[in-house]
């Protein structure tokens, strides 16, 4: 469990990428901050906390699928947005659930060959 101070340097961490800097400004002592800096970012707990933080930064940053179709859905009845925007964007739900999906039809037979050691025994 991380105490405040050590959550304030994660988060200083975070955002700068800097040990001694974060240290200082999380209230460690200005004289040892580069020695606990390091120290603090070898600790299994710290580490962890500075993924959480960075995945959450990242799921901030970046879109889901779930988010794009919503804001095309968004677009799709907007009665203001141009009819391009609208059209694309219906385009853009129809591909995603796979309505423009090509289908082949291949005929024929297939020649298999067995070679050496493959071949069945009788």
């Amino acid at each position: 469990m991380l105490n405040a101070r050590q959550k304030a340097f994660c988060e200083y961490y975070v955002a700068s990428g800097n040990a001694t800097e974060s240290a200082k400004k999380a209230g460690y002592s200005e004289r040892t901050a580069k020695s606990i800096g390091q120290r603090l970012l070898t600790f299994v707990d710290i580490q962890s906390y500075i993924e959480e933080l960075n995945k959450k930064i990242q799921d901030n940053r970046i879109a889901d699928m779930t988010e794009v179709k919503e804001f095309w859905t968004e677009t799709l009845r907007n009665n203001k947005a141009k009819m391009q925007d609208r059209l694309k964007a219906s385009e853009y739900i129809a591909k995603t659930n796979g309505a423009f999906l090509e289908k082949l039809e291949v005929k024929g037979s297939i020649p298999v060959v067995i070679s050496g050691e493959d071949q069945l025994e009788e």
